[in-house]
């Protein structure tokens, strides 16, 4: 068992989601939830339910604060200042709501935008859609050998014409690490804005926007622990003041008539009608008990388990694994003669859960030139035992397919 966490046994114990010694190897598609993160959500829906920046009674007031303050930790949490975080149902609302609102009004016909071979579907198919609205045009930047996005060719591609440049900082199916800092550069010195899609990174890796140099960041909450329903929009004060509203409704304005409406600053202008008040407690839990661990801690901890799990299925002349050898906590794999999905089944009767197929990223399984892969994705709660569960899932296949 691992020690790099203090208890891993403890932590599981927060999670009654593994309760029976279930192997859950599928945290990048959404994580399992603590009691913290439960509780929270339930005393939101229940002992202290109320809306919030409407009534003018204590509870009211009381669940105002207390939103509020899920913003200021989520803020905080990424480096950010509190007016600059936007709530929204997930990372791919956040990408959309950039692509109709920034986009629609900074990009024209003759403009590019650049995004990258292992990008996930969310983050393709928002600009495709703006590309149809606007004649905007879409680079593709190839990858390196080992999977990361080639920011040596990025920048060969990249001209005044590029307006965006929009990249994952972790890769949902490679586990590759972007250098977001780097990216940064290059986007800010042809003039184009950087946007960074965190939904695999924030769980694991600590997270300064101002820092980073991005422009715009995004990520959800139920991968780092947290309710489905809700991610965050994170982007520099001044890029959000200048964005119109995407949507209209209640909480949005500032003052409504026939003739005329005009409208809150940020973040509200982007928060149209009653918000997700229970989910926006639930992810600030999240995050102070992903804070409370540590995220240098969990990295570590999910790098040693990666690295025996490659070690142990590298050991398979069978097996092909994909991604660098330092993945951020996702081992992405093809086993020879078996689909992905008919091994996601076999691994189930053995209690061990894997994603099998193309993971909403089909551009990169083209570039693999697989129709799917084998996933197995690790969190703060999974130790050596999920690991040696998985490989002995994969030589009952083996046994099974001959």
């Amino acid at each position: 068992m691992s020690t790099l966490l203090a208890s891993i046994a403890d932590v599981k114990a927060n999670f009654p989601g593994l309760a029976g010694g279930w192997h859950y190897l599928d945290t990048a598609a959404t994580a399992q939830k603590p009691q913290a993160v439960i509780d929270a959500t339930v005393n939101a829906m229940g002992r202290d339910y109320a809306t919030v920046h409407r009534g003018v009674y204590s509870r009211s007031a009381e669940m105002t604060l207390a939103f509020e303050a899920a913003r200021r930790k989520v803020a905080s949490f990424i480096g950010a200042a509190e007016n600059e975080v936007v709530f929204t149902r997930g990372a791919t609302e956040a990408i959309n709501l950039v692509a109709q609102t920034w986009g629609a009004t900074q990009l024209k016909a003759g403009d590019r935008i650049l995004l990258s071979t292992l990008e996930h579907h969310s983050n393709i198919v928002p600009w495709q859609l703006l590309r149809a609205r606007t004649g905007v045009e879409i680079d593709v930047c190839p990858l390196t050998p080992d999977g990361c996005i080639d920011l040596e060719i990025a920048e060969r591609i990249l001209t005044r014409e590029h307006k965006l440049v929009a990249l994952a900082h972790v890769s949902n199916v490679l586990g590759s690490v972007l250098h977001v800092e780097q990216a940064a550069a290059l986007a800010h010195s042809v003039g184009a804005k950087l946007l960074v899609d965190g939904c695999q990174a924030v769980p694991r890796l600590s997270v300064d926007v101002s820092a980073l140099g991005c422009d715009f960041y995004v990520f959800s909450a139920h991968k780092l622990y947290g309710p489905t329903g809700i991610g965050a929009l994170w982007a520099r004060a001044e890029i959000l003041d200048a964005m119109p509203p995407w949507q209209g409704g209640g909480a949005m304005i500032d003052r409504v008539t026939f003739a005329e409406t005009t409208f809150a600053p940020p973040p509200a202008r982007f928060e149209a009608g009653t918000p997700a008040i229970i989910e926006a407690i639930g992810l600030g839990a999240a995050v102070d008990y992903v804070s409370a661990i540590g995220l240098e801690a969990i990295h570590a901890h999910e790098t040693a388990l990666v690295t025996k799990c490659r070690d142990a299925l590298g050991r398979m002349n069978s097996v092909t694994l994909f991604g660098p050898e330092d993945s951020a906590g996702i081992v992405s794999f093809a086993l020879e003669g078996v689909h992905p999905h008919d091994l996601g089944t076999i691994l189930d009767e053995e209690g061990v859960a894997i994603r099998a197929g193309h993971h909403c990223a089909q551009p990169l399984m083209d570039h693999l030139g697989v129709p799917a892969t084998a996933r197995a994705s690790f969190g703060i709660y999974n130790d050596e035992e999920d690991v040696a569960a998985l490989v002995r899932g994969i030589e009952r296949t083996k046994r099974i397919f001959g």
